[in-house]
Formats: C-alpha cells, structure tokens, sequence
C-alpha cells in the first residue's frame, strides 16, 4: 500500500465507490421491489379497493405507532442500552445521507437528484443531532452511577 501512487490510490478509491454504488442501488431496487409487491399483493387481495400507495403509507403510519410505544416502555434501567442501539442505527442513517448528498463524488459525471441531495443533508443532520444527543444522554447517566468524592 505504501508503494502505490496517488493516482493508484485514487482508481482504488474510485473503484470502491462504484462498487458501493452498485450495492446500494442492488438494495435499492430490491426494497422497491417489494414494496411495490406487498402493494400489488393487497391491491389483488382485496379486488382493486386499496391502491398500493395507501397500503405503504399505513404501513409506515403503524411502524410509528410501535416504535413509539415501544420506546416510551422501555425502563429506566435498560435506556443506556437503548441509547447505544439507536445510536449505532443513527450512525447507518449517517452514512446512507452521505451516500445521497454525494453521489456525483462517487463518481465524475453522475449528477444525484436536487431533491435527494436536500433529503440526504436533512438526514445528515437530524441524524447528527440524534448521535450527539445520544452521546450525551448516556454520559450524564452513566455519571450518575460514579461515586461522589
């Protein structure tokens, strides 16, 4: 790795994130695929009456609901524990943001979309916060269990 010049480090590099790209559009393109499924599956089942975007959005609606009764139940003793898991998720969120605020980074020529660049940086920060906020919530805990003097 020390032999290789700048320009080989840049290939490699530039490599690698097409090969990221590829990836995540491979992923992409597989959620769609069953999302658009699971709403063509309700919209058969139920003869036309629910169009598959309602189907998907009430999905979404009810992954809120748990997740917010899930979270406010939890107690106080495991909360620390709760902290570090939705900031490891955060952390993943970080790194999809990036993905979608620089795409024509990764590679010279592709231009990503105004509005998935807007997305991705609101992502980027609302994700940031989330860690920071994180971070410190968990170190004001875990000072409460330290010996005082």
């Amino acid at each position: 790795m020390a032999s290789d010049s700048p320009q080989q480090i840049l290939e490699k590099a530039q490599a690698a994130a097409h090969t990221a790209k590829e990836a995540a559009n491979a992923a992409q393109a597989y959620a769609d695929q069953l999302a658009q499924a699971a709403g063509a599956a309700a919209h058969a089942a139920t003869g036309g009456a629910i169009d598959p975007f309602v189907f998907q959005l009430a999905i979404f609606v009810l992954a809120v609901f748990v997740g917010y009764y899930v979270v406010w139940s939890v107690t106080p003793a495991l909360h620390t524990p709760l902290m570090s898991v939705t900031n490891a998720i955060s952390s993943v969120i970080v790194v999809g943001a990036l993905l979608a605020v620089g795409v024509d980074a990764a590679k010279a020529g592709a231009e990503a979309p105004l509005y998935a660049q807007g997305f991705g940086f609101v992502a980027l920060v609302l994700a940031s916060v989330n860690i920071f906020g994180g971070f410190l919530v968990t170190q004001r805990m875990l000072a409460m269990y330290k010996k005082k003097g």
